[in-house]
């Protein structure tokens, strides 16, 4: 089992930038992918970006590549996203979650996921 907690989500102005954290307890996740989705109201929820167990890989959804950035510090078991240029479009609940399967875009390939922490956006 393993536990998700994300926190650093709030009100930005567009332009902005938030630091977003999820950190896990519980089984290690220093062997596992990491990914971030997003569920905006009214909209499926959505992959934004994920990390490789080394930190070593990377991947962004179209949106958001050049704006957001991915890391994680597995001494901490936490995983970071940093978000610049923030839009209103980003506005959404974000979620942090373990990867299982194959395909990282895919939330069924996930089987651990946190409450989610609220970011908006305002223009």
């Amino acid at each position: 089992q393993v536990q998700l907690v994300e926190s650093g989500g709030g009100l930005v102005q567009a332009g902005g930038s938030l630091r977003l954290s999820c950190v896990a307890s519980g089984r290690s996740i220093s062997y596992s992918g990491m990914g971030w989705f997003r569920q905006a109201p009214g909209k499926e929820r959505e992959f934004v970006s994920h990390i490789n167990f080394s930190g070593s890989r990377t991947d962004y959804t179209d949106s958001v590549k050049g704006r957001f950035t991915i890391s994680r510090d597995n001494a901490k078991s936490t995983v970071y996203l940093q978000m610049n240029s923030l839009k209103p479009e980003d506005t959404a609940i974000y979620y942090c979650a373990v990867r299982r399967g194959i395909e990282i875009q895919r939330g069924g390939a996930y089987d651990y996921w946190g409450q989610g922490t609220q970011v908006t956006v305002s223009s």
